[in-house]
Order: C-alpha cells, then sequence, then structure tokens
C-alpha cells in the first residue's frame, strides 16, 4: 500500500529535490493558534509535517522545544487535542503527510490498540516514538505498521553498521538521520560527514533518508539538501512561535513569524539540486 508519505517522497524525487519536512508542537502556544500554523504549513511550502506531542520529560529535545511542550501542556493540550488537529486538517488537505512526533509514555498510558485507532480515524501517517528502541518493536511499531501507519526509526553518528539492519528492520516511510549526537538545536559540526552518513545508510535500504537537527537557515537547508531526501527543520521553527509571545500569550505575529520563515527555508531547499 502506497501511504501519503510514500506518495510524497516519490513526488520530490520526481520533481529532483529534496522534500522539506517541518516540526511543530501540537497545542504551542494554544490550541487555535498551534491549528492555524499547522493549516499554514503546506502552503508555505512544507511536503511532510512532524507534528509534536507534547510530552513533561522530553529527554532528546533541547530548551526551545521542551518550553513548547510546556506550553502546550499548560494550555491542557493532550493526546486527543493533538489528534484532534490532525482531524480538523483533514477537512481541507488531504495529500499531505502528518508525523505524529514524540515519546511512548502518552501513548501507552492512552492505550496503543486505542491509540493507532484514533490516529488512523484522524489521518495520522506515521509516528517517530524517540525512545522506542528496535527491540521493543512488538509494543508499538508492529501494531502501527499492521494498522498501515508509517513508522519512522532515528539514526544517528553512532549507529554503526552491525547496528543499522536492526534499526531498519521494520522502518517504512523515511529514516530520519539526527546529524549529530545530542538534542534538539544544536548546530552541524561537519556538513560533509552528514553526507557521507547517508550514503552508508542508503547502502542498507530504499528508504528515502531526511536530516534532521541543526538546520536553522535556508542556506543551512539548501546544502544539507544535496546530500539527503529530505531536510527536516523543527527548533527554529519553534523558536519563532516563543519570540512573538507576550507574557506567554500568542500575538498577531506568531502565525506569521512561522509561515514566512517556513517559506523562507522551503526556497533553500527547492535550491538544493538548482
Amino acid at each position: 500500500m502506497t501511504t501519503r508519505i510514500d506518495a510524497r517522497f516519490a513526488q520530490c524525487k520526481a520533481e529532483n529535490r529534496p522534500a522539506f519536512v517541518t516540526y511543530v508542537m501540537g497545542g504551542d502556544p494554544d490550541l487555535a493558534t498551534s491549528q492555524a500554523i499547522l493549516n499554514a504549513l503546506p502552503q508555505a511550502g512544507a511536503d511532510v509535517i512532524e507534528l509534536g506531542l507534547p510530552f513533561s520529560d522530553p529527554m532528546a529535545d533541547g530548551v526551545v522545544i521542551q518550553m513548547a511542550a510546556q506550553r502546550a501542556l499548560a494550555q491542557g493540550q493532550t493526546l486527543l487535542g493533538v489528534l484532534g488537529m490532525v482531524e480538523e486538517f483533514r477537512r481541507k488537505d488531504d495529500t499531505t503527510p502528518i508525523v505524529m512526533m514524540g515519546y511512548y509514555n502518552p501513548i501507552y498510558s492512552f492505550g496503543v490498540e486505542r491509540f493507532i485507532a484514533a490516529a488512523r480515524e484522524a489521518g495520522v501517517d506515521g509516528l517517530i516514538i524517540v525512545d522506542l528502541p528496535a527491540e521493543e518493536d512488538d509494543e508499538l511499531c508492529i501494531p502501527a505498521l499492521k494498522a498501515g501507519l508509517n513508522f519512522i526509526r532515528l539514526t544517528t553518528p553512532t549507529t554503526d553498521d552491525r547496528r543499522l539492519p536492526v534499526v531498519l528492520e521494520n522502518t517504512s516511510g523515511f529514516v530520519y538521520y539526527v546529524s549529530m549526537t545530542g538534542i534538539t538545536g544544536a548546530a552541524i559540526k561537519s556538513r560533509a560527514a552528514v553526507g557521507e552518513a547517508v550514503q552508508r545508510i542508503k547502502s542498507h535500504t530504499d528508504l528515502p533518508v531526511a536530516v534532521g537537527f541543526g538546520i536553522k537557515t535556508a542556506e543551512d537547508a539548501e546544502e544539507i539538501g544535496k546530500y539527503s531526501d529530505g531536510v527536516v527543520v523543527g527548533t527554529v521553527l519553534v523558536d519563532a512561535v516563543a519570540k512573538t509571545l507576550v507574557d506567554g500569550k500568542a500575538t498577531d505575529k506568531t502565525v506569521a513569524a512561522v509561515r514566512d520563515l517556513v517559506a523562507d527555508i522551503a526556497a533553500g531547499v527547492m535550491r538544493a539540486r538548482g
């Protein structure tokens, strides 16, 4: 079965360009503003959307995304709330893939079978659950795959050739290469090393490889897009939300700040193969 994710990466490949994958936190800074941001992303240039599931202990994330999760939780955002955002998005957009990204605890608490059914019903296409290793595939990965959801796995600079096949075994949709050891929001130290890593991963799989962590500008996206099938941008978009807030509340600049930044970086992505 061809999923929305498969179709979008195939489309980008046919257009000789990397896919632009954007990350935003569900419910940040409030539900209505977050929904408006989500709805604006495709027209601004996003090919695939990662929608963050707020969690109280996001161990892989830097301060910017940690604070976004806290803002969302403080506003009462829940797993059901994030799924509701996807459902609302699907009323007007039935083609842009949405990947829910987060941690296993909220899903476990909600109930795996219930979550998978609700995600499918809402229109979620894939999952990135950063704290579930391949050894725990029976927990969520296998049931999700059986239900038609893509399960996207993270690989890192420390994922060696012995470990890589294990990580890739049940991966689908695309492979997310984390360009550095550390947390979201840090800087990429060597773009050449990223290119070498992508080629090494591609020697093990036919799946597209998207690169994330440390991509902050149109120029970064243009450079990384030369080596990869996708460019993932998150922290700088979440930070754009934070910088527009007044006393923690959204302003009339909040949605536009994210939309305009996405459009700017999307232009860099488009230049990657030019």
